[in-house]
């Protein structure tokens, strides 16, 4: 089980999160153009890395807001935390 250091709330079980998917996907400028195929790519495909990857996540069962989370999906291990809308911190080398 995680142990997920909310930015407002501290640390708290993973049960009271929910994972938003990757983060920093950027929404197209003008999704009006895009044909079907455009449109699903930026709807559907991820990178879903191995290693180090930077995910949104919610506190549903807490304060309910949203942040930044990298983390390392080989070890599970939670690297930092991160305000929406800011650059990924670099995180130390492992």
């Amino acid at each position: 089980m995680l142990l997920i250091p909310c930015p407002w709330c501290g640390p708290r079980d993973e049960t009271e999160f929910t994972c938003g998917g990757e983060a920093h996907i950027v929404t197209p400028r003008a999704p009006e153009d895009l044909d079907d195929e455009a449109w699903g790519e930026f709807l559907y495909l991820r990178t879903n890395p191995k290693g180090r990857c930077a995910e949104r996540w919610v506190h549903t069962h807490g304060c309910r807001r949203w942040f930044n989370v990298l983390r390392d999906t080989v070890t599970e291990r939670i690297l930092t935390v991160y305000e929406v809308g800011a650059r990924p911190p670099q995180a130390g080398d492992d």
